[in-house]
């Protein structure tokens, strides 16, 4: 369409939790629009900081939303970590995942032992997001970590956005360890590059769009991969927080929903 922003992009790189769905449900809008840029032949990526699921779990979510997408088309934070875990550990070493199954099972394919508590003496402890986990796992976490183990973080987001409000993320569980510990983790995932750089490559993107609803993981990690970014009001951030944001965490696009990626509606900052 004449005025589009899509006009401009090649395909788009989404944010999932609070841009797709929040909590169980899709948002408004956001079937409708990846269904309508695929139909355009426009490539899209999901690209996430949440660890706890697989690309097949998280593809499935998003299908039975109504929102096609296959798994080779998600990108997590979760094998990100693993990745970074396994640039500083030797494989074979000792490890204590505070987090899924699904991350406990990337370190144990990464050829890592996995323990299960701090008495084990781990060489590493690794942190991602996971609903069940409690004040007892986040405890061991850091006896590890004041017994000398390295610490490593799938991502550093401070809340997450559910069905039901706002509520703490793996950022904010991690705070919760640096405050028994004194250290903070290396993070993989947003607002890291690297994602958005692999989802780009692997789509044989040139000119993405990356949309997301937080300033300082999908903003800022897309400015940072030297993307065009666009932040839609859906979710966390709003024009307010984005206008008083540093430079390299502006947007240079708004939305009000995804419905703009089409209208002409778009507004800039």
């Amino acid at each position: 369409m004449s005025g589009a922003l899509m006009d401009a992009h090649d395909g788009v790189l989404f944010d999932l939790d609070g841009v797709l769905y929040a909590g169980a449900g899709a948002v408004p809008g956001a079937v409708e629009a990846v269904s309508a840029l695929k139909d355009r032949g426009l490539r899209c990526a999901f690209v996430t900081n949440n660890a706890s699921r697989s690309a097949e779990q998280v593809a499935a979510h998003l299908t039975e939303l109504g929102i096609p997408a296959q798994p080779h088309e998600v990108y997590g934070s979760a094998p990100a970590g693993v990745r970074l875990m396994a640039e500083h550990v030797p494989a074979g070493s000792t490890v204590l995942v505070t987090g899924s199954s699904y991350l406990r099972g990337l370190v144990q394919d990464a050829g890592f032992t996995v323990v299960e508590d701090a008495s084990q003496g781990p060489t590493a402890v690794i942190q991602g997001f996971d609903p069940t986990v409690g004040w007892e796992d986040l405890a061991q976490a850091a006896y590890a970590i004041n017994d000398g183990a390295a610490w490593f973080a799938t991502n550093v987001d401070l809340s997450i956005p559910r069905a039901e409000g706002i509520a703490p993320g793996n950022g904010a569980l991690a705070a919760a360890i640096s405050c028994a510990t004194g250290q903070q983790p290396q993070a993989a995932g947003k607002p890291e590059p690297v994602l958005f750089q692999q989802a780009a490559t692997g789509l044989e993107l040139s000119a993405p769009l990356v949309v997301g609803d937080r300033l300082d993981t999908d903003i800022l990690g897309g400015n940072r991969a030297a993307f065009t970014t666009a932040l839609v009001l859906t979710g966390i951030d709003s024009r307010d927080t984005a206008a008083e944001a540093a430079a390299d965490s502006q947007p240079r696009w708004i939305l009000r929903t995804l419905q703009d990626l089409f209208s002409g509606e778009h507004r800039s900052l």
